[in-house]
Order: C-alpha cells, then structure tokens, then sequence
C-alpha cells in the first residue's frame, strides 16, 4: 500500500540512521507483517499484541510528516 509505503519511508529518512540496532531489527520484523495487519495498526484500528512492535507503530506515526 502506497500509504504504509510513505510511512516507511519517513522513519527510514529520518530514525533509521539513529536507531539502536535493537530497534532496527524491530523495524524488520514490522516488515514482514502482512500489509493489511500494518495498516489496522498504523490506522489506529488494532495494536500490536507484542509490545516492541506496538512502541514502533507508535513512534513512527509520530513522526512529523
């Protein structure tokens, strides 16, 4: 999806470069989420149950666009 696209890319223009290594692997993990599963989650529609994911979802919806 073109919207989780945009996402992504912003965290990985502007958090990617400073991340802890423990929160890129984080990062790569949310990349093999299924696309409609992200989207609930960066909707705000449904959170993810394991935690890390949950403080990545929110830390990159707010980021500011």
């Amino acid at each position: 999806m073109r919207e989780l696209d945009r996402l992504f890319e912003r965290y990985l223009d502007r958090a990617w470069r400073q991340a802890p290594p423990a929160e890129r692997v984080v990062f790569l993990r949310l990349l093999e989420t299924e696309d409609d599963r992200l989207w609930h989650w960066f909707m705000g529609h449904d959170t993810p149950t394991d935690d890390e994911l949950a403080d990545l979802v929110h830390r990159i919806r707010s980021l500011p666009a």
